[in-house]
């Protein structure tokens, strides 16, 4: 049977793309050569183009995604998605790829649009009775009372982009006057922002994903930061520990598993995610949920796999399977 070709996307517009680079990186090194025809496409804001393995840098025709592997014109037969951020991880690239007939194996335009917003996901999923953090939203060019946002969110608060991530732009404000610097590092990220109070609890994090019909949850990790929150030093430059299993009692276990299931079944959702939450009083309450989750060394979800007893490679074949059935479909 002839290989599969997967063109593994990566890179992006936002400050994430570096990330993305690294979670790329490992894709195209997990995925079984002997199975696929593994093309390496960066998508960035100078262009987009497949990278051989020469170093050749061969541009993407937008009009199909064809491209020269050097000896013939390639038009994948699947996309690995692994851009976080713009324009793969907010529902552009998931809509221009079923424009033309490509699957991909992240989730489908909307439900990557409505995640990446984190106000109009947080608004959705309270409607089904997922508890969240008490928020406050701020415009770019539109007034705010810092007092109001005190009294609505209490300190201290986290200010954050709305549509962003990897920690970038985000402050832990403790004091009144830490705020409005808080909202200015805010929207050099993003022109809209949320203003959270700060759970006091244990940090976890679940990663969930379809295999054929049926909705899978990896094991929980817990996250214990080295720094004040859960940032990008944290995140990527080694200063905290993840630990999966998490050491949380069975019964939190199976709660915040749930939750993860549950919201992952609300929002419709495919391909694999990671959700975020804070247990406080044996309470999960959802942060955010990631529908391209990092899969660089560092990252979460490989984590949660490998406890598994599944390999990596074991698993994108998972993704990748799954996305060419949903386009049968």
């Amino acid at each position: 049977m002839a290989k599969r070709r997967v063109a593994v996307v990566m890179g992006g517009y936002s400050s994430e793309f570096e990330i993305s680079l690294q979670s790329g990186s490992v894709v195209c090194d997990s995925l079984d050569a002997d199975k696929y025809d593994i093309f390496p496409v960066h998508i960035l804001k100078n262009g987009w183009f497949h990278l051989a393995p020469d170093g050749t840098k061969n541009p993407i025709n937008k009009s199909d995604f064809s491209f020269s592997s050097g000896e013939e014109i390639i038009i994948p037969d699947v996309v690995f998605n692994i851009i976080h951020g713009t324009p793969g991880e907010d529902g552009y690239l998931q809509a221009y790829l079923s424009l033309i007939g490509i699957p991909q194996t992240s989730t489908g335009f909307y439900q990557a649009a409505l995640s990446f917003n984190k106000r109009d996901c947080l608004t959705v999923l309270k409607g089904f009775g997922v508890k969240c953090a008490n928020s406050y939203y701020v415009n770019k060019g539109y007034s705010y009372q810092i007092e109001e946002i005190v009294r609505s969110v209490g300190l201290p608060c986290f200010v954050k982009p709305n549509r962003g991530g990897s920690s970038f732009g985000i402050t832990k404000a403790y004091t009144i006057e830490e705020i409005e610097p808080a909202i200015k590092k805010a929207f050099q990220e993003d022109s809209e922002i949320i203003i959270e109070t700060a759970l006091q609890g244990i940090e976890v994090s679940v990663g969930v994903y379809r295999n054929n019909n049926e909705i899978v949850v990896l094991p929980v990790t817990e996250i214990v930061s080295e720094n004040d929150y859960f940032d990008y030093e944290a995140k990527y430059l080694g200063q905290s520990e993840e630990i999966t299993p998490a050491r949380i009692s069975k019964d939190d276990t199976e709660r915040v598993q749930a939750e993860a299931k549950k919201i992952y079944q609300i929002l419709n959702m495919s391909g694999v995610t990671r959700t975020d939450f804070i247990i406080e009083d044996g309470e999960p309450y959802v942060i955010e949920t990631n529908t391209n989750p990092g899969l660089s060394v560092e990252s979460i979800v490989p984590k949660q796999v490998r406890a598994t007893g599944m390999t990596l490679g074991d698993f994108f074949d998972i993704l990748i399977e799954n996305a060419l059935e949903r386009d049968i479909n």
